[in-house]
């Protein structure tokens, strides 16, 4: 029998790192289950790929694997894995010297879309689910198309709501510079989203192409259908006799 004993769902960081540092695999699932939407979402954010991010979130668990004796207590130990996440997507793009752009499959957002599925009523069906997809997407791409150093503030501030010393501690950057570029990228966002949101308003309930032709096309029936004779629709035939 498996001398490894179940990780409690309520253990503090040290008693966690400490296992970790024994090699107790149950407890670092239990750690990589806890912290794995904000990796991948941090992760994200720098390099717009959902690939590139779980294989830089991978090789980021195992390098805190192989470092996790290293760990003091000094942050906790998200912000601690956080850092080397950040470091683990930067040094594939210093690797890699590109800037991908990429289109959205699944998405960053996908565990939230799962989540309001679950929380519909009865009555929501296909459409209302179809509508939720597109919104995410539509988020999505414009929370890609902000600056990276915007967009990764961003995932964690607004997203994954970390606090400011939090994120401050995992990017190494000053709080006031964490409140400056989380103000921007709501601030792109926003006049990103109210562009699109404006294009749209001018294609709302669309008249033309098929709802045109259609619609003609059923009056002139039940015209037909009610006036076999065109003369007797006449207001002049009408008038004259």
């Amino acid at each position: 029998m498996s001398s490894v004993l179940t990780v409690p769902v309520e253990i503090d960081d040290h008693a966690l790192a400490a296992r970790i540092a024994a090699r107790d695999v149950r407890a670092f699932e239990e750690l990589m289950r806890r912290h794995n939407r904000r990796m991948f979402r941090v992760a994200r954010a720098i390099l717009r790929s959902d690939a590139d991010a779980e294989d830089a979130v991978q090789d980021a668990y195992l390098s805190a694997w192989r470092a996790i004796g290293s760990f003091r207590g000094d942050a906790r130990l998200s912000t601690w894995l956080t850092r080397i996440v950040v470091n683990e997507a930067y040094a594939r793009l210093r690797k890699a010297a590109r800037a991908p752009v990429v289109t959205l499959g699944a998405g960053a957002l996908e565990e939230e879309q799962e989540a309001a599925m679950a929380r519909q009523s009865p009555s929501e069906g296909p459409d209302v689910e179809a509508q939720r997809t597109e919104l995410r997407h539509l988020l999505e791409r414009h929370i890609d198309a902000l600056p990276e150093q915007f967009r990764t503030v961003f995932m964690m501030r607004d997203v994954e709501e970390l606090s400011v010393e939090e994120v401050s501690a995992a990017l190494g950057i000053p709080e006031a510079t964490v409140r400056t570029r989380a103000f921007r990228a709501r601030a792109q966002l926003r006049a990103a989203l109210a562009n699109a949101l404006d294009v749209a308003t001018l294609d709302a309930f669309g008249f033309a192409g098929d709802r045109c032709d259609r619609m003609v096309a059923a009056v002139l029936a039940r015209i037909a259908s009610a006036y076999p004779d065109p003369a007797v629709a006449s207001p002049t035939q009408g008038e004259s006799s």
